[in-house]
């Protein structure tokens, strides 16, 4: 606050009013329409707290069921009328007083991760692969998350019927923060856009049903880990306001463009300080790297992947990345161009030790999530390899890959909770022995999503992989794509050995079962298995889809 705003005050509070007489107070704007799928959202999330509280225990699961979908669909029916009204193209801007951006990337983001959650939400509402509790039907959830594991507590809980329902309104919340995630147009909404959805999501990886200690322990090391990479966005974000005296994306652009108009006095020592600048956007893209998952930022991923209930892993999986790419893109493409010579080196030798971190670590594991995790950390460095193209054809193959990407990965993780045995899901990858002739369809269906993760032709994957790999060679990235290609090869391997587990190994007397689940999981696990097929044999309408709406607003 500047001096004569304070002498101002004092002057007014002591009966004496010095202030201008046309100096107004002017309300904000905010464009309620065009933040509707975010409203949306928001709205039936803090709805679905008000039902926990309210409404019967008995009736509370089919409700929440019910309110999530119809939020996302209509979420999802608001975005598709932005995109139709031209908010994606020519009617792009910056909305709510310069805070959210609505453009083609943001819709297009925004589209993804709404259809994402609808189908990890089925996964997370089925009710039919464990066998009835004291007659009660039970979801992956616990039946009372604030119980000790084991305890007199918890058991009463199980035979009263009880269900941890929170998790409707606790994945809404945390869609709304990945919503706002990709489109947020200053730092500090960038921010509270994380935190926004991290914290449910800390949250849901603790209640597993089984393996409960598993899943705190995993919730905790995320929540850690977590909290650092909050710590490194928040001090970049300090540093890069007082190089630039703002925390808006285009005036920082400007200033490090040297375009910038009307330096404040307070801020002119610091403004334009070139170590702020390198040290406080190296902080902020080493917090989104870590949501990304990349290496050396990786280290969360295989444990909280394992750990977590499988529908919240798929869920994480799918629409985080989605998220924090689209965050990192619009860092990179709107705030600092002009250092593209600074981080485009920095990011080749992270998308490097991504892709090949990822692909040689995964060869060694021997629990299936565990293999899913170190696959979508090898996944990161190939989507990086289209980030680092810095063109438009940049822009809309990441947004490609990244919807290509997210089905596959929420499909994979629905088969997984499919496969079980006494003591719930089995992860292990000798239980999958056989599997094949056990159950032909469930095998084939993985099979098809891991060809789709090996980047196998005629699937999604390839075609993903396709284009980002030529934005980046026709980026001036050719390096990157020997790298990409030599590490899709060595991804391959662990890929098809699951399938040769699944197909060509006798299966053990004493394995798993498949459990046939109810028409939500069968939903997801066939949007999964259709959007990979279509993506791989017809994808151009996608592409073209991308490519309009990769255009970010300045």
């Amino acid at each position: 606050m500047s001096a004569t705003a304070v002498h101002s005050l004092w002057t007014t509070v002591g009966g004496v009013t010095s202030a201008a007489p046309d100096e107004k107070f002017t309300a904000p704007t905010i464009e309620y329409a065009q933040l509707a799928p975010v409203l949306i959202v928001v709205g039936v999330a803090v709805l679905g707290v008000l039902v926990e509280a309210f409404v019967p225990r008995r009736a509370r699961y089919h409700t929440q069921v019910f309110l999530t979908v119809v939020a996302l669909a209509a979420a999802f029916a608001a975005v598709i009328g932005l995109a139709a009204g031209g908010y994606g193209t020519t009617k792009a801007h910056i909305a709510a007083m310069g805070a959210i951006a609505v453009d083609g990337p943001a819709l297009f983001l925004q589209g993804t991760i709404l259809l994402v959650s609808m189908v990890s939400v089925f996964t997370f509402a089925e009710r039919r692969l464990d066998p009835e509790t004291h007659g009660n039907r039970v979801d992956s959830f616990a039946a009372q998350a604030g119980s000790v594991p084991g305890s007199d507590g918890e058991k009463a809980a199980v035979r009263a019927g009880f269900t941890t329902t929170e998790v409707f309104p606790l994945a809404l919340f945390a869609v709304a923060g990945m919503l706002v995630f990709p489109a947020a147009n200053d730092l500090l909404t960038l921010f509270i856009a994380l935190e926004v959805f991290s914290l449910p999501l800390y949250l849901l990886c603790a209640v597993a049903r089984r393996k409960r200690l598993m899943s705190q322990e995993a919730a905790v090391k995320y929540f850690l880990l977590g909290a650092f990479s909050s710590a490194f966005l928040l001090f970049g974000i300090a540093l890069l306001y007082g190089y630039a005296g703002s925390v808006s994306y285009a005036t920082i652009a400007n200033v490090v463009d040297g375009s910038v108009q009307g330096i404040d006095p307070a801020l002119a020592d610091t403004m334009g300080n070139d170590a702020l600048l390198l040290i406080g956007g190296a902080m902020i893209v080493t917090g989104l790297l870590f949501k990304v998952g990349a290496v050396p930022f990786h280290m969360w991923t295989p444990d909280v992947y394992q750990g977590a209930p499988t529908p919240v892993t798929g869920f994480m999986a799918a629409a985080t990345k989605v998220a924090a790419f689209g965050a990192l893109l619009r860092l990179l493409y709107v705030v600092l161009p002009g250092l593209a010579w600074d981080w485009r080196p920095v990011m080749w030798a992270v998308a490097i030790v991504t892709m090949l971190g990822g692909a040689i670590v995964a060869i060694t594991q021997t629990d299936i999530k565990r293999l899913l995790a170190y696959s979508s950390i090898a996944h990161a460095g190939f989507i990086l390899a289209g980030v680092i193209a810095t063109t438009p054809e940049g822009i809309s193959s990441v947004l490609f890959y990244l919807v290509a990407y997210s089905f596959v990965t929420v499909g994979a993780f629905a088969v997984v909770t499919l496969v079980r045995d006494a003591g719930g899901e089995a992860t292990h990858l000798s239980k999958w022995a056989g599997l094949g002739r056990r159950s032909p369809l469930v095998a084939a269906v993985f099979a098809v999503f891991l060809l789709a993760f090996a980047g196998i032709p005629l699937t999604s994957g390839f075609s993903g992989k396709f284009a980002v790999f030529k934005a980046a060679a026709e980026g001036g990235a050719s390096g990157l794509v020997v790298v990409g290609v030599i590490s899709s090869a060595i991804a391959a391997f662990f890929y098809i050995r699951v399938i040769v587990l699944m197909f060509f190994s006798e299966p053990k007397a004493d394995g798993p079962t498949v459990a046939v689940p109810s028409p939500l999981t069968m939903t997801t696990i066939a949007v999964g298995v259709a959007v990979t097929l279509v993506l791989g044999l017809a994808p151009q309408y996608f592409l073209d889809l991308a490519s309009q709406a990769g255009v970010f607003v300045r």
